[in-house]
């Protein structure tokens, strides 16, 4: 297929309208067939569920074209997985698993012309989402609901690419025990947007969020997971049940045991350990990798032996191999390359 004429190299990580999504309502206990449309608009009652009360959820997926010609995603079964997750904890209707997948392999069809081309540093995002379409005045669960995919292509997440970053650690919560940090929902985000404005503002990239309780354990970010290397090369991955459970880490942790050889950690870990590491990077499904060069931790500065540079040897190990696998360089596990 004729790709569009986009400058795939430039691009940055920005909404840019494409020819199709897909759309299905929830109506009367049921969800119809979805349609295939050419409308990118929505048109909502003021009284919404999603507007009164942010009653939605989301994923973020990609398609690649690989080293031979083809265009695949990367396991959007757990995607699937991850938002029926979201579904139930916000009180939604969950929509199939399966016809989840064969919509995302739709949207990525009927919009092939986007993919970008293999070599050019570019992908296709893939947006699934869900929100409250029916009117909801008192506290309680929409009746009614719309569920969507739009797909956009995009360059890097962050603008130095794979080049470190800077990140602080952050006075304000990402998301309370037993609260909603573990699932994929818009009023997590919508929670953060002012401590990432204002850390953008302080000149860094990112917030370092620590567990909430007792403020001495590493979270996450505002949409990433953090991976640590120590100094022997193990992989270390902060566990928590106020964590998104990250597709890119989960998978990066296969790759590191399986792969690489390497002894895999998943595990609370201690903000005090941090000075012991010899390598950090932010993961998930945007940046796949952002290495990280030194955390601000209210003007004490935490330097990884990694440096500002590049990305770190055992990282640049992790991102070769997980990218080199979606992009069809390297075999894949079975079932985590879904080909369109």
């Amino acid at each position: 297929m004729e790709k569009k004429n986009i400058d795939w190299s430039n691009l940055g990580f920005a909404y840019q309208v494409t020819d199709k999504r897909f759309v299905s309502n929830y109506k009367n206990g049921a969800w119809d067939e979805g349609v295939m449309t050419e409308d990118a608009t929505i048109t909502l009652t003021e009284c919404a569920g999603v507007l009164q009360y942010a009653q939605t959820c989301f994923e973020g997926l990609k398609a690649y074209t690989t080293e031979d010609g083809r265009t695949v995603c990367f396991r959007p079964d757990l995607n699937a997985s991850r938002m029926k997750d979201s579904c139930e904890r916000l009180e939604m209707p969950v929509f199939p698993e399966d016809k989840f997948v064969e919509a995302v392999k739709a949207v990525v069809r009927a919009n092939e012309a986007y993919v970008p081309p293999y070599g050019s540093g570019a992908t296709l995002y893939i947006r699934p989402y869900m929100f409250g379409s029916s009117a909801v005045i008192g506290v309680k669960p929409a009746e009614e609901y719309q569920f969507r995919i739009f797909c956009t292509p995009v360059g890097p997440y962050f603008k130095g690419g794979a080049k470190p970053i800077t990140i602080r650690v952050c006075d304000y919560d990402r998301a309370a025990p037993h609260g909603t940090g573990h699932i994929k929902a818009g009023l997590n985000y919508a929670m953060s947007l002012y401590q990432i404005v204002d850390a953008h503002e302080q000149g860094f990239d990112e917030n370092m969020y620590l567990d909430a309780a007792t403020r001495t354990y590493v979270e996450e970010t505002g949409g990433a997971n953090f991976i640590f290397i120590t100094k022997d090369g193990t992989l270390v991955t902060p566990k928590s049940d106020s964590i998104l459970p990250s597709i890119t880490r989960r998978s990066l942790m296969v790759v590191a045991e399986k792969y690489l050889g390497m002894k895999v950690e998943h595990r609370p870990v201690r903000f005090d350990e941090i000075k012991d590491f010899a390598e950090c990077g932010l993961c998930g499904t945007a940046a796949v990798i952002s290495p990280v060069g030194k955390i601000n931790d209210h003007g004490k500065e935490i330097c990884f032996p990694s440096g500002m540079d590049e990305m770190g040897p055992v990282t640049k190990k992790l991102y070769d191999t997980l990218t080199g696998i979606q992009m069809g360089r390297i075999e894949a596990p079975e079932g985590w390359i879904v080909e369109i």
